[in-house]
């Protein structure tokens, strides 16, 4: 079992930055897909990015590339999602899950993850 906590969420103006965190507890994400996900209000839940802590390989979506890095600290198994650039289409509650099985790729559907984390909120204003 892993127990995920997000944090960094929060209200900020188009164009600025924020960094979410994800943090495991209970069991380490061992050689696990590590992904984010988000949904936008009154919309399904979507992929935004992806590392498997095998490999470091990682995935994003066409909508988030050159602007959000997905990154790991082993140390502190934690996964980081670096957000830049923000737009106001970028709000949403923002998800981080685990596959809770072994990848060398990540994984990108909702499907493929066992573990999610509370969700934290992103507003981008305009």
């Amino acid at each position: 079992q892993v127990q995920l906590v997000e944090s960094g969420g929060g209200l900020v103006q188009a164009g600025d930055s924020l960094r979410l965190s994800c943090a495991a507890s209970g069991r380490t994400f061992s050689s696990q897909s590590v992904g984010w996900f988000r949904q936008p209000p009154g919309k399904e839940r979507e992929f935004v990015a992806a590392i498997s802590w095998r490999s470091g390989n990682t995935n994003s979506a066409d909508s988030v590339k050159g602007r959000f890095t997905i990154s790991r600290d082993n140390a502190k198994s934690t996964v980081y999602l670096q957000m830049n650039s923000l737009k106001p289409e970028d709000t949403a509650v923002y998800y981080c899950a685990a596959s809770g099985t072994s990848s060398w790729n990540p994984a990108r559907m909702l499907l493929e993850y066992a573990y999610w984390g509370q969700g934290t909120q992103v507003t981008v204003t305009s």
